[in-house]
């Protein structure tokens, strides 16, 4: 059952109080009046007595009392009417006023509740960011007395202002350090090839040489990962338009070699989007080199399709491959994660891939899902707005 809005139920708090407090003033009322009322106009009989007292010698029994019947039915009568009259259009006036008062009610429960919906407001933008910690930069400043709104918003506001700058610290960190760690491991691959290069090496030291080379070039990959993964949840600074059908095709031609791998089948439609040419072109050749590396080993195909669909751009990379169990695909969106919550420590990866592929959708306004397929393998699916 859907509850009611906090504004209905203020209003209807506001109306019902007010409801309450008309009945028991009508009924208060109705009390007051039914005790001034008990002698209409206040006469008593026994003002009237001497009167009739006074008639009595010119009537007889049987009329005097006639006399009494009438002054005490007349006295009802008015007593009655006055009565109902109070009811009834007291009783009207009352719903009436109660209309009335609902709709101020609803007026100023709205008003009321404006800075809430403020705050609200703002908190799904950020929320609603394309990647974590963008939109942080919004603050509500919100004017007025500090009274308990007030300073809800203004803590707000210092939470999202130290949220905002943690996440910029972060990525921060992550860029300096991608990059100073670039410097000795281009040093240490020179230093490398110079050591098995050099006329007089011995076999050993050329098995060491490559065997080093190998690891240099499997940190500089990860240095270049993270690169990627803190720019992409950057704001994005260059903008054009691309058709990810075009992306796609060159990112398959370069990646998979005719008949040395998993076999192609391509439905490559148009796919306009609008974004980094770069961060979409890693973000196609992360799934594709994915897609390459998770394949069976032998027979094993790759399917990439484009198009667009209800207003969104779609590239979709499926391929066949070990079963994955469903509660287990959110897992490898995960930086340095693998299925099974396994850690980075085989050289089939680092588990940047899909981080990547995750924060670069995000970064254009894009989605990105998973679903395991019948059979084994993964369906990997980016939607990104259509231009």
């Amino acid at each position: 059952m859907k509850r009611l809005s906090l504004r209905a139920r203020l209003t209807l708090i506001y109306g019902g109080l007010f409801l309450v407090a008309g009945l028991v003033l009508l009924a208060v009322t109705y009390v007051l009046v039914e005790q001034r009322t008990a002698q209409p106009f206040g006469v008593a009989l026994r003002d009237v007595k001497p009167v009739v007292q006074a008639t009595e010698t010119k009537l007889n029994g049987v009329q005097a009392e006639q006399l009494r019947l009438l002054v005490n039915k007349a006295q009802d009568d008015a007593r009655d009417q006055t009565l109902y009259s109070l009811l009834t259009q007291g009783g009207i006036a009352l719903v009436l006023v109660s209309v009335v008062a609902i709709a101020f009610g609803w007026l100023v429960a709205g008003r009321a509740l404006q800075p809430l919906h403020q705050i609200t407001g703002t908190a799904r933008r950020i929320a609603g960011a394309d990647v974590a910690g963008r939109g942080l930069h919004e603050r509500l400043s919100l004017s007025g007395p500090r009274d308990e709104v007030r300073e809800l918003a203004d803590t707000f506001d210092e939470m999202v202002e130290r949220l905002d700058r943690s996440f910029d610290g972060q990525r921060r960190f992550v860029a300096n350090a991608s990059h100073e760690l670039r410097t000795p491991l281009a040093l240490n691959r020179s230093l490398i090839e110079l050591a098995v290069t050099r006329p007089g090496a011995s076999e050993d030291v050329r098995r060491l040489g490559e065997s080093l080379l190998a690891v240099n070039e499997r940190h500089e990959r990860l240095i270049d990962g993270l690169l990627t993964l803190a720019d992409s949840e950057n704001e994005l600074t260059a903008r054009s338009r691309v058709d990810l059908a075009d992306v796609v095709d060159h990112v398959v031609d370069l990646t998979v070699k005719e008949g040395d791998g998993p076999a192609v089948a391509r439905e490559l439609a148009p796919a306009p989007v609008v974004g980094d040419p770069v961060l979409l072109e890693r973000l196609t050749t992360n799934l594709v080199e994915n897609a390459v590396r998770h394949n069976v080993p032998a027979g094993g195909w790759i399917g990439v399709s484009t198009g667009v669909r209800d207003g969104r751009a779609t590239l979709t990379v499926s391929n066949t491959g070990p079963l994955v169990p469903g509660y287990d695909v959110e897992t490898i969106f995960e930086p340095f994660r693998r299925l099974s919550g396994e850690r980075v420590g085989s050289g089939r990866g680092f588990g940047l891939g899909l981080s990547i592929v995750r924060a670069v959708a995000r970064a254009h306004g894009g989605t990105v899902t998973a679903r395991p397929r019948d059979g084994g393998g993964l369906a990997v699916t980016v939607e990104l707005p259509a231009t």
